[in-house]
């Protein structure tokens, strides 16, 4: 069975490069307007991901991530969300890798198996790194104007956070 699974890769692109060579196209032309293709849309996002990552920082360092947690605490408390899970859902839509070091933190600090981490867990999986992936998405697909996506894109964001407390306290409440 493994070495099926070390072959399966090296067969599909030998399959694909000889039923190329059979339809007489030019495989090396291809594969290098590709990579153009990808040049491009890494340039359209580039701008984009250079503002974003940085503007994660400060808002760590600033201190503002800790006053945003405070001030949402009440709010929170009546959706039914644990407040110790604030800052990662500040950065959710920001930063995966942001989120992720928040929910490991989390984790870490109440456990794995306790409603915060479990909140925690299900948040990471029930929602996206909306700026993320709004600035990659747009940007490889050339959309200029997304004014009205990302309130709509925030809105999802905060149904995955509620949807998620309610359903691990539903299961382990």
């Amino acid at each position: 069975m493994n070495t099926v699974l070390t072959l399966m890769m090296p067969l599909i692109l030998g399959s694909v490069g000889l039923y190329a060579l059979g339809r007489k196209v030019d495989v090396f032309a291809a594969l290098t307007d590709g990579a153009a293709d990808g040049l491009r849309t890494l340039l359209r996002i580039f701008p984009a991901l250079l503002m974003l990552l940085p503007m994660i920082y400060m808002l760590r360092a600033s201190g503002l991530l800790d006053a945003l947690t405070k001030l949402a605490a009440p709010v929170l408390a009546w959706l039914g969300i644990p407040a110790e899970l604030t800052s990662l859902m500040l950065l959710r839509p920001l930063s995966g890798s942001g989120a992720l070091a928040a929910a490991t933190e989390t984790i870490r600090e109440f456990g794995a198996d306790s409603i915060i981490g479990r909140t925690a867990a299900v948040m990471i999986g029930s929602t996206e790194t909306t700026f993320y992936v709004i600035a990659v998405y747009f940007g490889a697909a050339g959309i200029k104007n997304g004014k009205k996506i990302i309130p709509a894109a925030l809105i999802a964001d905060l149904v995955g956070f509620v949807m998620a407390a309610v359903t691990v306290r539903w299961f382990w409440g």
